[in-house]
């Protein structure tokens, strides 16, 4: 049942996370990075998504402390880039992304992209969950075959599988994979940077709604029980994604939207390891 923002998900190992969140690639440091964070917070976001290549951990961590939240009360994530991959490298790039976060733990580190050097990241990512520095660990751009191979080796499989979700990219079969292996799935991209408007078939479901057509990609993501991180730098667009808990999406319409898909990437080909 969704009620409102504070809704969680449980991963694989018990911990909960939002099942809304703010994305903030492309939020720049030093102005969008900041304000957006914060307006997210006093609109009840509570989870944050960064990564070592956006380059704006730092103001996020800025805003965070600057907010008055406890850190208890947020989910944090953020990602290794490729050249950050390895085991050692690994350590050290979760090392940098403490110190610009401003904290002490991360609640959720994923490998950024699949690339040749993943398994000895992985057991990076082990290590530091041992460890008690991050408190769940995955992935993200994972197709089945590259899940395959990483769980063929790891002695902690991935919580996470965060990858491009949206109308016109849906994936069913790596959704199914995930679900069949104890796999969250996350959506980056569900407003299919920004297109979302020149749907007609979204246009009209939101006119039944009195909703906006992002509202409704939202909304939809969270009817399959997948967790989504949006992202704005626009504090009433921010808002906007998150006014989506007073609604619900018929059998019929949730069939709509799953009839638009069309295997269309915003994003890199994953087998291409993040690179255009």
């Amino acid at each position: 049942m969704l009620t409102d923002i504070t809704d969680t998900i449980e991963l694989a190992n018990g911990v909960t996370m939002p099942r809304l969140g703010l994305g903030t690639y492309k939020s720049a440091e030093g102005g969008d990075a900041e304000r957006s964070v914060t307006a997210a917070l006093e609109f009840g976001y509570r989870s944050i998504d960064t990564a070592s290549l956006y380059g704006n951990e730092a103001g996020i961590g800025a805003a965070i402390a600057a907010s008055g939240v406890p850190r208890s009360e947020l989910f944090l994530t953020s990602k290794m880039w490729n050249d950050e991959q390895g085991f050692d490298t690994t350590l050290s790039a979760f090392e940098r992304s403490l110190a610009r976060l401003g904290t002490s733990y991360l609640d959720l580190y994923l490998v950024h992209w699949p690339r040749e050097q993943t398994h000895d990241t992985w057991r990076a990512l082990e290590r530091l969950y041992a460890e008690g520095a991050v408190r769940a660990i995955g992935v993200c751009n994972h197709l089945e075959h590259h899940l395959e191979a990483l769980l063929a080796v790891a002695d902690v499989p991935p919580m996470i599988d965060q990858y491009e979700f949206h109308p016109w990219l849906q994936q069913p079969s790596l959704r199914a994979y995930c679900q069949s292996h104890g796999i969250v799935v996350e959506a980056w991209a569900p407003l299919m940077k920004g297109r979302v408007a020149e749907v007609p078939e979204l246009a009209a479901i939101a006119a039944a709604h009195d909703k906006t057509p992002a509202q409704v990609a939202v909304r939809w993501l969270l009817q399959l029980d997948v967790v989504t991180i949006p992202k704005s730098v626009h504090a009433g667009r921010i808002a906007e994604n998150a006014d989506v808990f007073d609604f619900a999406l018929t059998g019929a319409e949730m069939a709509t939207i799953a009839s638009l898909d069309r295997g269309y990437r915003f994003g890199p080909e994953p087998d291409r390891g993040g690179e255009r």
